[in-house]
């Protein structure tokens, strides 16, 4: 059956909208329905099958929630999205994009509480929205005489009927004691501690990279995300895993014994009622732990059980890093460095020799190519950005073969991307011109790189927040009425996924952030975005590491940054006029450390053009 356009599935989302049965009365219908871009493990990416706002709406980024009414349809999304939106919405006119993050914008609860009719019924899939998120929605719904329902089926499911795309069920394999540096059975116990210094009966364990990373396996379910579906319930005497367990590999299986871990396994589809029985038998003080960004399904499955609301302990033990995870990922930087030092030398040199015609997608594949031949390569950790003038100011943009153009040397060229390898995850944007850049683009890359080195080289206590940090990044570009509409930095995972929290850089407060520690890694990528014109972003993973200070007030212990990704920053796109003796110096010390590191690994004629564009292209600056 082809399937239905826009219009259509909207129409038919209405009326399933009109005869939902509200409880136990006569009356029938909802008034508005919220569609989040969740799963139910609250995973930022998706499979195909959980991709119900790009149904719905034709949106494909990786962020937004719909409200959906019987006369309006509204999707809100942040700065990252908001170009992409509207050119991806089916149909544009049907659509109402709400820019999040804007002062003008109402919240989705604001926007419900003053359009509905009175004493309107809400509904939505509990189990694709954060117990957070239904907290603060329900409270301003409940205040403004409205109801927010669980509904007992998806309705976006119900339009998608036999087009919907199947569950992924692929194999799980084992990630080695060489490249996670634990076993999963010190995991559990260090798990266990923290439940017992806080009485607790039961740890729900919900978001898929916590699974895979206790468990030291991982998967494939999600495209670029090494995870795979499955809950966990920890008590204190046992584990008990809710996975098909036909995916698990032998070699899975055999490291699970011999990390000493002992597993009750259940169906997947189990998890509710094992968890109900749970709750059931909780007496007394007895409380069970659920991160308040999992499912609220979940948290009402606990019924009148006492419920520790708390991040989870593997949330923060899987941010900070081993010894043997940080070797790794340090070793997986500079081989991925070494590709994309191999991709930029050979996109230069068949741009400015005319040899072939290079576009956004096969300058994506021959990238890709290049990091295939390094060790330990399993796959992208996300899809390539790779962006040409306009493009680039869009900024998650993924070329299509409708959208894809040529890479020249007559506007800007910004190409971020990442990998999967074994004992790491990289994530490196760079902006590039190969040819004359105007002054004003030059300018706005030097605002851009002087914000990442000033956020690089700062000094700051332990266990502060991320969050304060943000405002050093977008200083220069303030000063002059710049800005972007995207966060500073982003946790990364150790063969994990490239968006990992707790942490973040950001404008927005992160309120599970536990605090800045040695051993994470973040992202620092400023940017700015000239719409339909061009976009710049720098982006290196940073290592936290300890300060060495003349004083330590109060014993705190202070904090800075170790770069770890190693890729040349191009120096023609900057206008030395703007930097300071700092700032050059900074760029020249990490040009240096570039070339030390990398030439090593270019030897043999096969990289001739890849170590000349590197020593070019780390030349000294001067003023």
């Amino acid at each position: 059956m082809a399937q239905r356009n826009g219009i259509i599935k909207l129409a038919k989302l209405r009326e399933l909208m009109k005869a939902v049965q509200i409880g136990g009365l006569k009356e029938k219908g909802i008034q508005a329905l919220i569609v989040s871009s969740d799963d139910a493990h609250q995973s930022e990416y998706l499979r195909e099958h959980d991709k119900r706002i790009c149904f719905i709406s034709g949106f494909t980024g990786s962020f937004g929630t719909a409200i959906i009414t019987q006369n309006k349809a509204l999707l809100w999304t942040d700065g990252r999205y908001y170009m992409q939106a509207l050119a991806e919405f089916d149909p544009p006119e049907e659509w109402t994009l709400m820019k999040e993050g804007l002062l003008d914008t109402p919240t989705r609860a604001a926007w419900l509480t003053c359009n509905l009719p009175p004493k309107s019924t809400v509904g939505a899939d509990s189990n694709l929205i954060s117990y957070t998120e239904w907290v603060v929605l329900h409270t301003s719904l409940t205040a403004a005489g409205h109801c927010l329902m669980p509904l007992e089926e998806n309705l976006i499911d119900k339009v998608w009927g036999d087009e919907q795309p199947v569950p992924t069920a692929n194999i799980i394999v084992p990630q080695p004691l060489q490249f996670s540096g634990c076993t999963a059975g010190k995991k559990v116990k260090l798990c266990r501690e923290v439940m017992s210094k806080n009485k607790v009966k039961a740890l729900v364990i919900t978001a898929l990279d916590e699974i895979a990373y206790i468990l030291n396996l991982r998967g494939s379910d999600i495209p670029y995300n090494p995870v795979f579906f499955a809950y966990i319930i920890l008590t204190l005497d046992h584990l008990h895993l809710f996975i098909d367990i036909n995916k698990l590999t032998e070699e899975a299986r055999q490291q699970l014994i011999i990390e000493e871990v002992n597993l009750i396994y259940h169906p997947y589809e189990d998890i509710h009622n094992y968890l109900k029985k749970i709750a059931n038998l909780c007496i007394n003080d007895d409380k069970i732990w659920l991160s308040n960004s999992s499912s609220y399904a979940l948290h009402a499955d606990c019924g009148e059980a006492k419920k520790h609301i708390k991040i989870t302990p593997i949330s923060v033990m899987k941010a900070v890093k081993n010894n043997t995870e940080i070797a790794g990922m340090k070793a997986a930087h500079i081989r991925d460095s070494v590709a994309l030092i191999k991709y930029f030398a050979w996109l230069e040199d068949q741009i400015k020799n005319k040899k072939n015609t290079v576009t956004e997608i096969s300058g994506a594949t021959q990238l890709e190519k290049f990091r295939q031949e390094q060790e330990h390569f399993i796959g992208l950790s996300f899809p390539t950005i790779s962006s040409v003038g306009p493009h680039a100011a869009i900024i998650h943009y993924l070329p299509t073969l409708k959208t894809d153009v040529p890479i020249t040397d007559k506007e800007i060229y910004l190409c971020d991307s990442g990998a999967q390898y074994q004992d790491g995850t990289t994530d490196v944007t760079r902006t590039l011109h190969f040819g004359n850049p105007t002054n004003f683009e030059r300018e706005c890359f030097t605002r851009v790189f002087k914000g990442q080195c000033r956020l690089s080289s700062t000094i700051f206590p332990l266990m502060i927040q991320g969050n304060y940090l943000d405002t050093l990044a977008r200083e220069n570009l303030w000063n002059v009425g710049l800005n972007y509409l995207h966060g500073t930095g982003h946790g990364i995972g150790s063969y994990l996924n490239v968006h990992e929290g707790p942490i973040s850089i950001s404008w927005r407060p992160y309120p599970d952030d536990p605090g800045l520690q040695p051993g994470m890694f973040l992202s620092n990528e400023p940017g700015y975005y000239e719409d339909e014109k061009f976009g710049i972003r720098l982006e290196n993973i940073e290592l936290i590491v300890k300060a060495n200070t003349h004083y330590n007030h109060k014993n705190r212990g202070f904090l800075t940054f170790e770069t770890v990704t190693l890729v040349p920053i191009q120096t023609k796109l900057l206008d030395v006029s703007l930097l300071t003796d700092v700032e050059i110096q900074y760029l020249n010390n990490y040009h240096a450390k570039c070339l030390n590191t990398i030439k090593p690994l270019l030897q043999g004629p096969e990289n001739v053009q890849a170590l000349e564009w590197l020593e070019r292209e780390t030349r000294p600056l001067t003023k």
